[in-house]
């Protein structure tokens, strides 16, 4: 008897889990025939990507740590990096050991974006300080 009581406890769980997991996705919003409910995703547009698996060695012997990985851009004009892997990442300037502190995104979670103006001509080094072998390089023209 205990044991009918469980499994009809189990089920009866299971049920009413998969119940309210259907009813989240659902929009009680009343419509018309006319009118339709659209979701926008946000997209940007990336200068600069931070590709998938780039997180563990290897990414620099291809030179695809980041995408590209030498940019050349006018005098003024903005980058903006997408972190497209599931891991965090940095853009740092300089290199691993010796940042130059002239920009630092800080750690950017997965599909979050920085973007930087660049108003000085010059090359500016940058790195990831979470994994070393990551290094790229915007030029200023």
């Amino acid at each position: 008897m205990i044991k009918k009581i469980i499994t009809l406890a189990i089920i009866l769980g299971i049920s009413i889990s998969i119940i309210g997991l259907s009813l989240s996705n659902y929009n009680f919003e009343e419509t018309n025939s006319e009118e339709t409910t659209v979701k926008v995703e946000e997209i940007i547009k990336a200068d600069v990507i931070i590709p998938i698996k780039v997180s563990r060695p290897g990414c620099d012997i291809e030179d695809i740590c980041y995408i590209p990985s030498s940019i050349v851009v006018e005098k003024g004009k903005s980058v903006t990096w997408v972190n497209e892997d599931s891991s965090f990442h940095s853009v740092t300037s300089g290199f691993y050991g010796e940042p130059t502190e002239l920009f630092d995104s800080g750690y950017l979670d997965p599909y979050q974006s920085y973007t930087l103006s660049f108003d000085d001509f010059g090359t500016y080094d940058y790195f990831c300080t979470l994994h070393p072998w990551m290094k790229a390089q915007v030029i200023v023209e």
